[in-house]
């Protein structure tokens, strides 16, 4: 049998925790990396949103202004300005710098549960224990439409890669998807026993995977609406889930302490990460898919290094293992084939355990509080080759052979999307930080759109009141 784990280095093929950020009060709820890989932002049980700044010795940024817990942030495709959706019923856009700058709106009559930019950063889908699912300009926060066909909370929505379709998941125990130009639900995924508390597009935008709170991770062709596959790998609720940019990956995030590595093409659990003390969650991948963030009831923001699939994903190449193991142990159970990026794989029903077993030990961390809207950070990064935070454990007994394949170099790894389009570096931050002064402009634009919208309505009101005068005393005087 074969197996298929990604482009891997031989020398660092594992998993590694690089970060380590302690800074909010209550459980984190929510992450998201912004597109350059400069910042993390996250949410809290606190009523904070925190912008964790990925340069060593840099400070981190705590925003007050939700008076309830925060339960979704989202970064803007842009990466100048990050979305949060709050129990208190709003939803905030912020600024991300010291400033802290943010427009409010009142976004639904109950808990706002989740918040969404679309890929070109000019709307944003909201979900809500109203049960309802709102679309919104972005800019001026201008509402254009619902979507109410839930019977329960609706705990998640997201936009499909090309924005054409919304995907909705809800305690109605349905999975719902919508066109966004006819408002209409096109399907509904019904769950049975469970509902699901996380849904996402693949990358390809031709499958969604769920992660449900009775303990498995389930993937749907939008197509056929078969189930491709079904895994269930978790002793505990899953509550988050997040694609490797490249569609071969699938992380997840489970209330039993663990995060589970999938490889989708061959229907098998890769890894189990132990790093949390207590649930997990929260997960999301990089853009790149070089690094995945995670945060739990431990109040604590990890970042871990992937190393199991190189930059390069775009051509769908994949490293070769050969096992001799003769004891598989089915976790994913497939009715069809998977698509991947613009190939097509077929699924296997039986997979082996997995192969490598994560066990973290305690890594020990300072961080100082400081007053407003500031923290100071002081991480270590924690390397399993390196100081042993991380030790490996194999749960099975069979050999597995690797194929060496050329890789790029780690610097070429880390830089930005401008980088590696051939952008000079001096040209690329000179250009950031147009778009970073444009995002601040399209902001101040946007309140004084809002303030111009108050004096229009109050400038009407005026006017129906000189008319109904105008008329009253022209009734008085025909009397």
């Amino acid at each position: 049998m074969r197996t298929s784990m990604g482009l891997i280095d031989d020398k660092n093929s594992d998993p590694t925790l690089e970060r380590h950020f302690k800074g909010h009060r209550d459980t984190v709820t929510s992450v998201d990396f912004s597109c350059n890989m400069k910042q993390i932002a996250t949410g809290s049980m606190d009523s904070c949103v925190m912008i964790w700044n990925m340069k060593p010795q840099m400070r981190a940024y705590r925003f007050d202004g939700h008076k309830d817990a925060v339960l979704s942030v989202h970064f803007s495709p842009s990466g100048h300005l990050v979305a949060s959706a709050s129990r208190d019923k709003t939803v905030r856009l912020w600024v991300p710098s010291m400033k802290a700058e943010s427009t409010v709106f009142r976004a639904h009559t109950a808990t706002v549960r989740s918040v969404n930019f679309s890929g070109d950063g000019q709307t944003l889908v909201t979900a809500s224990d109203d049960k309802t699912i709102k679309v919104w300009t972005t800019h001026r926060q201008k509402f254009l439409f619902s979507l109410n066909q839930h019977i329960n909370w609706v705990r998640c929505a997201k936009f499909s890669p090309d924005d054409r379709l919304i995907v909705s998941s809800s305690d109605d125990k349905t999975i719902k998807l919508w066109d966004k130009n006819s408002r209409e639900c096109i399907h509904s995924f019904y769950e049975h026993a469970g509902y699901a508390n996380y849904v996402d597009f693949h990358p390809s935008g031709t499958c969604i995977a769920a992660a449900s709170t009775d303990n498995s991770v389930k993937v749907w062709d939008i197509r056929s609406h078969k189930m491709l596959q079904h895994y269930q790998v978790h002793s505990g609720v899953v509550n988050s889930l997040s694609f490797h940019p490249a569609g071969n990956f699938l992380i997840t995030a489970s209330s039993d302490s663990t995060m589970k590595v999938l490889d989708l093409v061959e229907g098998k659990l890769l890894y189990t990460l132990h790093g949390h003390q207590g649930p997990v969650t929260c997960v999301a991948f990089s853009r790149t898919g070089e690094y995945f963030s995670s945060g739990g009831s431990d109040e604590q923001v990890m970042v871990w290094k992937s190393n199991f699939d190189c930059v390069e994903f775009s051509d769908g190449v994949r490293l070769q293992h050969k096992t001799a193991s003769s004891s598989q142990t089915p976790t994913a159970t497939s009715t069809t084939h998977f698509p991947l990026n613009s190939h097509t794989s077929v699924l296997r029903s039986k997979t082996s355990d997995p192969a490598q077993h994560f066990k973290r030990q305690d890594s020990q961390t300072a961080a100082h509080t400081q007053s407003y809207r500031q923290i100071g950070i002081q991480s270590r990064a924690s390397h399993s080759h390196a100081n042993g935070s991380l030790s490996i454990s194999s749960s099975t007994a069979h050999q597995t052979q690797t194929q060496s394949l050329p890789q790029h170099s780690p610097q070429g790894q880390a830089q930005s999307h401008a980088s590696d389009g051939g952008v000079p570096p001096g040209l690329a931050n000179t250009l950031e930080h147009i778009i970073g002064q444009l995002d601040i402009l399209t902001q101040t634009v946007s309140i004084l759109e809002q303030r111009l919208t108050l004096t229009e309505d109050k400038l009407k009101e005026c006017l129906e009141n000189q008319m109904e005068i105008g008329l009253h005393l022209q009734r008085s005087e025909e009397a």
